[in-house]
C-alpha cells in the first residue's frame, strides 16, 4: 500500500547528527513545587515555526511540538531546531488523517511512519504521540504502546484554527490556563504565533512556570508509558 512505499522513501532521508534535547534547565523546575503550565503545537513544522521559537526563546519559555510526518520531511531543519532549543517533540502521525477510521494495519503504519521520519530527521526516537484531532480509540491506543509511544491529549483546546485572530486566541489561552494544564494550539496558525509573547507575557504574570510535558508530568508524579493517555 502507499504508506508502504513511504516508509521507504522516509528512511531514505540524510541522516542528521543526534542532538540530544536539552533538558538541564527543565530538570530544575519542580512542577510539584511550582505552578506549571504545558503549551502544546499541533500539526507543524510550519514556516511561521522558526518564529514562533525565536518568540520562545525570547521569554525563556518550553513548549512540546507534536510533528506531523509529511511536515518534518519537508522542513527537517526546523523540526532539529526545535529539539536543540530544548523544546520536547512528539509524533502527530505521517499524514495527519483520522486514526479510528483505518484498519489496524494502517492505524500502526501512520503512527510508525511518523516516528520514523522524525527520528530520521531530528537524531531523537519519540516518546509520545498526538492523535490527529484527538481521535482515538483503543485499537488506536494499542498501537500506541506497540510502537513504544504514550498518547497525550489536552486539558483545553483554544480551536485557534477556527478563531485566527491573536486577540481572542490571547483571551481563549488565559481562560482555559490551569495549573498542571495542557493546552492545544498549532504552531502553523498564522494569528498564534502573533499571540504568543502577549500569551508568554501574560502567564508570567501569573505566576505560571512554562515547561515541557514531560516535565509536567513528573511534578504530578506521572511518567509517560507506552499506550498510555494523559493527562
Amino acid at each position: 500500500m502507499v504508506i508502504h512505499a513511504l516508509l521507504a522513501a522516509a528512511l531514505t532521508l540524510t541522516p542528521a547528527a543526534a542532538p540530544q534535547a536539552p533538558q538541564a534547565a527543565q530538570a530544575r523546575v519542580d512542577c510539584a513545587r511550582v505552578k506549571c503550565l504545558a503549551l502544546t503545537f499541533d500539526d507543524g513544522p510550519g514556516e511561521h515555526t522558526p518564529e514562533l521559537l525565536k518568540v520562545l526563546r525570547k521569554a525563556n519559555a518550553k513548549a512540546t511540538f507534536f510533528l506531523v510526518g509529511k511536515q518534518v520531511e519537508r522542513r527537517p531543519k526546523i523540526a532539529r531546531q526545535t529539539l536543540a532549543q530544548g523544546h520536547a517533540i512528539g509524533d502527530h502521525t505521517y499524514s495527519h488523517t483520522s486514526l479510528p477510521r483505518l484498519l489496524d494495519e494502517e492505524i500502526s503504519e501512520e503512527i510508525r511512519l511518523g516516528k520514523e521520519v522524525i527520528e530520521k530527521a531530528t537524531g531523537h526516537r519519540p516518546t509520545m504521540f498526538r492523535p490527529p484531532y484527538g481521535h482515538t480509540d483503543e485499537r488506536v491506543l494499542r498501537a500506541a504502546e506497540e510502537a513504544d509511544l504514550a498518547q497525550v491529549l489536552w486539558t483545553g483546546t483554544t480551536l485557534d484554527w477556527s478563531l485566527r485572530d491573536a486577540d481572542k486566541i490571547t483571551a481563549k489561552v488565559l481562560k482555559l490556563a490551569r495549573r498542571n494544564g495542557v493546552i492545544l494550539m498549532h504552531d502553523t496558525v498564522p494569528a498564534t504565533v502573533k499571540a504568543m509573547p502577549g500569551i508568554l507575557k501574560e502567564l508570567r504574570k501569573q505566576g505560571y512556570h512554562l515547561v515541557t510535558v514531560p516535565t509536567l508530568l513528573r511534578g504530578t508524579g506521572r511518567a509517560l508509558e507506552p499506550g498510555v493517555s494523559y493527562p
